[in-house]
């Protein structure tokens, strides 16, 4: 507690009694010197008492006038109860109690309007304990024992619905016509499949039942029944080849639509998405799911409406024959659909945990292979080894579930159909000795049956598919139902020519419930060089995320000559942006290729001329190929400064009328710092910039100097003028030049 609560309003009282309700509850962690320590807030029956680990006590009756102020900063949180305008207490805490923190400053913000504290009896009854996680994106509760967000993340928490198969129709629908045409030829390859069974009725009566008599044998009669059931097989098969051949196609192109309007949403989407997700779980999204899902379409599904419409013309067809032997036929099918029934969700919630599973064995990969320079550094790849087999074991784990369930439905489906055969043999022996039915309708059933029950044992194959499919639709559709946090204008207005004037006006941004900048204005003119300054986490990179307009202010406004710039197209916008990362990222290709990604149309000559400007043009002609060598993944065949000089040369090929420099040079020595400082001093050349960095060398360059902390500009001027108010900026060239001076000494002392 502020020790300024001793000079508060005399509000103290003795040692609370509770009654009535239970009190709102907050367990706090951190001191006034913001070193752990515990004490405790409550709010009951209108007051406020906080007591100390050491049983210190004091209380505040709520007021009309008073009011919880609540900030966060750097992953800690402020509470100061203040009562007209007077500050009464200050406390603090971490982020774990965060969510009690909100309910309790809601609920004393309901007291003091004189409102019921609603809810208040049952967050304090269970002591105020765990307080609900929120996710960092959305602030959607997360549910106790779940890691995931169930709006970011889909609700992966509950079991996929098969009708979300439904969705893909808008994927479907520029193939209709193709589908249309698929159906009908699937009716007609059925239906000539069906003809043969029909066929052997008479030719059971009229030719062989009278030959095995005596009678003489009618050639002309069986000829032409043999050459119906050859023309059959031969229209049948030719209406499957066309049938299978189209709808696979078709099949094939959805899925590879599906593919592309996954991958275009998901790079569309916003930072903060890709924030809260594994690489390796969206490759298997895009990847794995779609072709399983292209899978379903062109084999299971046309399967099974083969399959279906194989089932419903038999029975058409044996009802036709004799209504009662077929009652008897289908006798064992309503027992099959309830059993497939039974074990459906089981079965789709099981793939759905299968894909999750197999999801973070893809992560496993996705971050090992990318960073084996440094799992063989620290010998770790026994671990990663261990990594991988107990995800690979867990997976193993949920598909022997899964396939003890399906064990035993498959052969409990095969049993049901072997009983029909026996109730459909029983049952017309009983018919042909009482003449009800002739050996042929007989043997036409039993043709009919065999197909029928061998039908229905595939189509009930379907169930472990389509569950399957129904879990990776679900995956998929996750990321197509994601909206950016950063959506693009409906009206976009057109750009005009970019001069580079930026102005920030009163910005502040949250990252949840986290505040990184608080209250900030600043003009940049076209062609200043601004420099950003501020110990680790006082937002200097979160600035120049906001102007990339990476993410959204949470309030105030960023303006690009004097236009809002989320009235302008984000694609048009970030044209004109050039950004240089400390940790510069290069594609796996050429290195012209890279230095060319901004502008890929750009002749030889222009990707030469960027490579000069950025010092890059000589390291390149060493190279076995040259501008055509190809660097590894990430750059890794070249070194940190040369990865840098190419990231430069991009920055230049695309001319950017705003340039961003983070970190530029913090990563190199001081050799290769000079070689890239020059490159950067050809490109901030007529250019906004705004430069984030830590050395003297770059700061002594800059226009202008803004000095950050906690999310708040404290100062702001030349190099000149803030070394001479000895602020907050002196103290960073005086540490500085410390450890610059200790750097030297023990250099010398080497010596």
């Amino acid at each position: 507690m502020d020790k300024d609560a001793a000079d508060a309003p005399d509000r103290s009282c003795e040692a609370p009694q509770w009654v009535g309700t239970a009190p709102v509850r907050v367990d706090l962690d951190l001191d006034e010197a913001l070193c752990f320590a515990h004490s405790r807030l409550e709010l009951a029956d209108g007051s406020l008492i906080w007591q100390g680990a050491a049983g210190e006590h004091r209380t505040w009756r709520v007021g009309p006038a008073m009011r919880l102020a609540h900030d966060t900063h750097a992953g800690a949180g402020t509470l100061r109860l203040e009562d007209a305008g007077t500050c009464l207490a200050t406390w603090h805490h971490t982020q774990d109690a965060l969510a009690a923190v909100q309910r309790l400053r809601d609920t004393f913000a309901r007291v003091a309007r004189g409102e019921p504290a609603h809810g208040g009896g049952d967050e304090g009854a269970d002591g105020g304990g765990a307080a609900l996680a929120h996710c960092p994106i959305c602030r959607t509760p997360i549910p106790a024992g779940q890691d995931d967000c169930p709006q970011c993340d889909g609700g992966e928490a509950n079991a996929p619905s098969t009708w979300i198969l439904l969705r893909l129709w808008r994927f479907a629908r520029p193939y209709k016509r193709s589908l249309l045409l698929g159906f009908l030829l699937t009716l007609a390859s059925t239906f000539a499949t069906l003809v043969p069974p029909y066929l052997t009725m008479p030719l059971m009566d009229r030719v062989l039942i009278p030959t095995q008599r005596g009678e003489p044998l009618d050639v002309a009669l069986a000829t032409g029944y043999l050459g119906a059931l050859l023309g059959a097989a031969l229209v049948a098969w030719g209406l499957g080849y066309w049938r299978t051949y189209i709808l696979a196609l078709v099949a094939e192109r959805i899925g590879a639509d599906m593919r592309n309007a996954t991958f275009s949403h998901l790079l569309n989407l916003s930072l903060e998405y890709f924030g809260g997700k594994r690489t390796g779980d969206l490759i298997a999204r895009i990847g794995v799911e779609t072709d399983r899902i292209c899978v379903f379409l062109s084999l299971q599904l046309l399967d099974f409406a083969t399959d279906l419409v194989m089932i419903t013309m038999t029975a058409v067809i044996l009802a036709s024959i004799d209504p009662l032997l077929a009652v008897a036929t289908l006798a064992p099918l309503p027992f099959i659909i309830w059993l497939v029934y039974l074990v459906r969700d089981r079965l789709r919630f099981g793939f759905e945990q299968i894909n999750r599973t197999w999801g973070e064995v893809t992560n496993v990969l996705a971050d090992t292979i990318p960073g084996i320079r440094v799992v063989k550094a620290f010998a770790q790849e026994a671990r990663e080894v261990g990594r991988f087999a107990e995800l690979n074991q867990k997976n193993l784990r949920m598909n022997d579930r899964v396939n003890r369930v399906w064990a035993l439905f498959s052969p409990t489906v095969t049993l049901l159909t072997e009983v029909g055969l026996l109730v459909i043999w029983g049952f017309g022996i009983w018919q042909v000795a009482h003449d009800r039915v002739s050996i042929g309708v007989l043997t036409a059933f039993l043709a009919y049956i065999g197909r029928f029950f061998t039908r229905v044992d595939s189509m009930s194959r379907i169930v472990s598919f389509t569950q399957q499919a129904a879990a990776g639709a679900k995956r998929i559709f996750d990321v197509l139902d994601c909206v950016p946090s950063v959506p693009p204008p409906h009206q976009p207005l057109p750009l005009a020519p970019v001069q580079g004037r930026i102005a920030l006006h009163k910005v502040s941004f949250q990252y949840g419930n986290h505040t990184v900048l608080r209250d900030i204005s600043l003009e940049i003119a076209p062609g200043e060089l601004v420099g950003l300054i501020g110990h680790s986490g006082s937002g200097k990179s979160t600035l120049a995320n906001l102007i990339c307009r990476f993410y959204d202010v949470s309030q105030g406004s960023i303006s690009l000559d004097g236009r809002d710039v989320r009235t302008i197209d984000l694609a048009q916008y970030r044209k004109h942006i050039g950004v240089v990362l400390q940790e510069p990222f290069l594609f796996f290709g050429t290195i012209a290729e890279n230095i060319a990604y901004g502008k890929p149309d750009a002749s030889r000559a222009e990707v030469i001329e960027a490579a000069r400007a950025a010092n890059a043009h000589e390291f390149i002609l060493r190279l076995p190929f040259g501008y055509d060598s190809v660097v590894g993944e990430r750059g890794q065949a070249l070194s940190g400064g040369e990865r840098q000089r190419i990231s430069i040369a991009r920055a230049l090929l695309t001319n950017p009328r705003i340039l961003i420099l983070d970190e530029a040079t913090s990563a190199v020595d001081s050799t290769t710092e000079k070689e890239i400082q020059k490159a950067l001093d050809t490109l901030v050349q007529g250019r906004t910039t705004i430069a984030i960095a830590h050395r003297l060398s770059t700061l002594r360059k800059a226009d202008r100097l803004v000095v950050l902390d906690k999310g708040e500009i404290v100062e702001m001027g030349t190099h000149d003028d803030l070394l001479a108010r000895r602020g907050a900026y002196y103290r960073f060239c005086v540490n500085q030049a410390q450890q610059d001076g200790a750097a030297a000494a023990l250099l010398e002392s080497g010596a």
